[in-house]
């Protein structure tokens, strides 16, 4: 069952890569958002990062992490919506009438949306290492690893979201727009959440991604330690959590 579940995961990643593979500029073009953004914003962040709640850490190096890690959930919260395309399309039901293990459906798009990420991640990172970003190549990839985790289980929930809305696509960007900016906002991406006030940072400890963001930062810094650990076990619930919901989706609709 393990191999079988493998094997049609990686025929769906096939499936899902030819585009990206088919239009490489794109993949070019998608690095602009994150560079405009350690462009335009991490500036703004020079004379504060310095102070204890950004760590000591430089602009870049406490920053960086935190764009990556942006990039990931906009990419794989987004899964649903090529699903909803197909859906309309009816693309979907012919996959469906496939032997296709259904939980890989929902694993080979979300690693879709991943494997792009390790090459920005990695470009973006060698592209900041003259502007002062100290590079670790072994703790980026671990941390892109983590990621990855993270995004199998996030592209599992808007992979179910997708299935719950159907055609009405108002419904899959409301929703998705709704959590996703919270979520952002308390897990400390662009800012220090120990700057904010005491509500948020409760807030921020019943949010999954302040974890995988402190795990990145530490990676990206060079070490390994409780943040790390408690980032991979975030990232492994929210694995857990995503196929379970996604597995009784895809079932309940092809019931």
């Amino acid at each position: 069952m393990p191999g079988r579940i493998l094997r049609d995961t990686w025929h769906v990643f096939l499936r899902e890569m030819l585009l990206p593979l088919r239009d490489p500029f794109s993949l070019v073009f998608s690095l602009l958002q994150p560079l405009i953004f350690l462009a335009l914003f991490g500036p703004l962040l020079g004379s504060a990062v310095g102070s204890p709640a950004f760590g000591g850490q430089s602009t870049l190096q406490w920053f960086l992490p935190g764009v990556v890690v942006m990039i990931a959930l906009f990419g794989t919260s987004m899964t649903g919506s090529n699903l909803q395309y197909e859906l309309m399309t009816g693309s979907y039901e012919r996959i469906l009438a496939t032997p296709l293990s259904r939980s890989s459906l929902m694993i080979g798009r979300a690693l879709k949306e991943w494997a792009p990420l390790v090459v920005q991640g990695l470009l973006i990172a060698i592209v900041c290492v003259p502007f002062g970003f100290v590079f670790y190549p072994l703790h980026v990839v671990f941390g892109l690893i983590i990621l990855g985790i993270f995004g199998i289980g996030l592209g599992a929930l808007s992979y179910s979201l997708a299935l719950v809305s159907q055609s009405k696509e108002w419904i899959f960007w409301a929703v998705q727009q709704t959590l996703l900016f919270p979520l952002m906002i308390l897990s400390g991406i662009m800012l220090p959440i120990e700057a904010g006030p005491d509500w948020m940072q409760v807030a921020s400890l019943f949010n999954p991604l302040t974890y995988l963001v402190n795990a990145e930062r530490e990676l990206f810094a060079g070490a390994i330690g409780v943040d790390t650990l408690a980032g991979l076990a975030a990232a492994g619930v929210s694995a857990a959590v995503g196929l379970f919901v996604g597995i009784r989706a895809v079932n309940r609709s092809s019931n």
